[in-house]
């Protein structure tokens, strides 16, 4: 068996609700009638790690209420039947590792299983995040992940070129997920994962990646101007094209160089 995570909203927060499931890596959002005719349950998962999922649902700063609830595993994998290729722009695209290379001649290709992550690299925070990092100098560049997931950008920073990416996340699920993802896509020699907290993480980094909430930018803003390097970028997503002026304040006096949008979301390159 394997926990569900079930999320109760009224029907006028449906949208708002997946929205922000989605920002947190999940695959797959199944909308259900609620208890009452003025409530939706939307059932998904983040894994098995319950304390990490506490965690990242604190940080949504949002009413609902929500619960775990046990399912039987072969009917929360049937998503993987369904799961396709993601083209991020004409010659970078992620794909299910569980089906055949997309064929091209000439793009990069990033082969990833979630896990217990449930980060495929198909959600537009994680498209614009690729896009913004595909536009940086990567050669020889030093990178953190911050809110690594599945690996998805620290593997894309080393096969555009990085000598290396440092990964963190605050789910352990994350450290073996991405080091199998870093595995199966050759850069793993170059690709450190760990569940340290971003305040105890040392250096300077040329490029700084941070695809998570709102509330959990402004937390760190701190730390992210701490490591970013005098001449580095970082791109900061998970946050709502219409709504994030203050994460921006948070982070001055970083500037905005440029920005990426995607149905609701956007992604912004900042630098000094």
């Amino acid at each position: 068996m394997v926990l569900a995570l079930v999320v109760t909203v009224s029907a006028a927060d449906v949208e708002l609700a997946s929205d922000d499931l989605w920002s947190l890596g999940v695959v797959a959002v199944e909308e259900r009638a609620g208890s009452s005719d003025t409530t939706v349950e939307l059932w998904t998962s983040l894994g098995e790690e319950q304390e990490s999922i506490i965690a990242a649902l604190k940080a949504l700063d949002r009413e609902w209420t929500w619960r775990f609830q046990a399912v039987d595993e072969s009917v929360s994998e049937t998503w993987r039947d369904y799961a396709t290729a993601t083209w991020v722009t004409g010659d970078l695209v992620v794909y299910p590792a569980w089906i055949p290379r997309p064929e091209s001649a000439t793009a990069t290709a990033i082969s990833i299983d979630p896990g217990a992550t449930f980060g495929m690299g198909d959600h537009p925070t994680t498209v614009l995040s690729l896009r913004a990092l595909q536009a940086l100098p990567t050669h020889g560049a030093a990178v953190l992940d911050v809110g690594c997931g599945s690996g998805v950008l620290a593997i894309a920073a080393c096969l555009f070129g990085a000598s290396q990416a440092e990964a963190i996340d605050i789910s352990p699920a994350a450290v073996p997920t991405t080091i199998a993802n870093a595995t199966r896509n050759d850069v793993a020699d170059r690709v450190n994962v760990s569940t340290a907290p971003l305040a105890d993480v040392d250096g300077s980094y040329d490029i700084v990646l941070a695809n998570i909430l709102a509330p959990a930018l402004i937390d760190l803003s701190g730390d992210l101007k701490r490591v970013l390097s005098p001449s580095g970028a970082l791109v900061i997503s998970g946050i709502l094209a219409e709504r994030h002026d203050h994460v921006l304040a948070a982070l001055e006096p970083l500037r905005v160089v440029q920005r990426y949008e995607l149905e609701s979301w956007t992604a912004i390159t900042l630098r000094w």
